[in-house]
């Protein structure tokens, strides 16, 4: 993960793990799939990532939008 400043406080911000209260991890759509997937209507999904600021608390998430060739790296959710 690419390592990120807090807007705040321009610490270091640390990866974090956030989940549903059902124990998953956080997920967006993606969009339908390409091809019998998409026909389907199948959609893909995109795992977030979380980062916390040690000082202040501040929880980012970012989603990677190259994995569905989306975009240029993270997307801010």
């Amino acid at each position: 993960m690419i390592q990120r400043r807090c807007p705040d406080c321009t610490v270091t911000m640390e990866e974090t793990t956030v989940r549903t209260g059902s124990g998953y991890g956080l997920r967006i759509d993606g969009g339908k799939h390409d091809g019998v997937l998409g026909r389907l209507g199948l959609e893909t999904t995109t795992k977030l990532e979380a980062v916390c600021c040690p000082e202040c608390g501040l929880v980012r998430l970012y989603a990677d939008v190259d994995a569905n060739g989306d975009g240029d790296g993270n997307l801010e959710a």
